[in-house]
């Protein structure tokens, strides 16, 4: 199994997207982690002097329209970042694995209706059931880690629908059966790990949709407090000196794309890293485009 594990992520290591991704998140839960002991400045000192101050000492990323040191201000925003999109993951995988099992596993009359209802959920924007929910329960973290949680895990529940009807209908799952295994059984030791790459790669693509969602609920009023560090509410209180200061915005919005970025192209490694046939096509291509430069030149 670690042989195996090992191999899994050199193969993500290799991987340019896969490595870029791994970098600019491990940079961030630095970043989190860090600011939970310890911060340049405080995050409420307010140094009217200091206003729109260029990078430097001691303000390494310069200071916004309050005097506030952005560096701070980009390191408490990360424990936001980080803390919605894990909840956001959880909440995603519980809810994505119950719609696939209860519309892959269950009597034809409950499945088909579990499809259907997939089907319409699924044509609701995860930004539009925020909204929804924060008119109603008002805008916090917990609504967007809910709203992002429910409308991605309707999607991994559609795409894992079908691995799961795939792996269903194996020998091996036939021969578990034979051999006394009951259908919990059966699912947690095989289906589940066999659907789990497929569940993996959606799960770091809806983690940089709750990125995203948080940043732009939090931009319009819907997500983090005043008093939470967002990068959302910080792009949105420094986007009003864009003209005075055009740098302040550009730390949070550098810092919103590049996790965003990463998560994606993260998504995108562990497609090739747990696809091997995938990752041979590639490799054979690479070497195409290879020989074909070598015999232009």
């Amino acid at each position: 199994m670690s042989a195996r594990r090992g191999t899994w992520f050199s193969r993500l290591w290799a991987s340019s997207a896969g490595r870029f991704g791994i970098i600019v998140l491990a940079v961030v839960a630095v970043l989190a982690a860090v600011s939970l002991v310890w911060t340049p400045f405080d995050p409420r000192d307010v140094d009217v002097a200091a206003r729109f101050g260029g990078p430097g000492w001691p303000h390494l990323l310069g200071t916004d329209g309050s005097g506030r040191d952005m560096l701070t201000q980009i390191m408490t925003g990360a424990r936001t970042t980080v803390f919605v999109a894990v909840g956001a993951a959880v909440v995603s995988t519980v809810i994505g694995v119950l719609l696939a099992c209860l519309s892959a596993l269950t009597p034809r009359l409950v499945r088909e209706g579990m499809t259907t209802l997939i089907d319409i959920l699924v044509a609701f924007p995860v930004l539009l059931i925020a909204m929804m929910i924060a008119s109603v329960w008002g805008g916090s973290l917990w609504v967007v880690v809910i709203a992002v949680g429910i409308g991605f895990g309707v999607n991994m529940g559609r795409v894992t629908r079908p691995e799961l009807r795939r792996v269903l209908g194996s020998d091996f799952i036939t021969a578990a059966r034979a051999s006394g295994l009951t259908g919990w059984q059966v699912l947690w030791r095989h289906l589940l790990p066999n659907v789990a790459p497929v569940f993996i790669v959606q799960l770091s693509w809806s983690m940089g949709v709750a990125v995203l969602a948080e940043a732009g609920l939090s931009y319009l009023g819907f997500g983090a407090a005043v008093t939470e560090p967002s990068w959302g509410m910080l792009l949105s209180e420094t986007q009003r000196y864009i003209t005075l200061h055009p740098l302040a915005v550009v730390w949070p919005g550098l810092a919103i794309t590049l996790t965003v970025l990463a998560l994606n192209l993260l998504g995108d490694g562990l497609r090739e890293a747990t696809d091997p046939t995938l990752a041979d096509a590639r490799r054979v291509q690479r070497a195409a485009r290879r020989r074909k430069g070598k015999a232009f030149a």
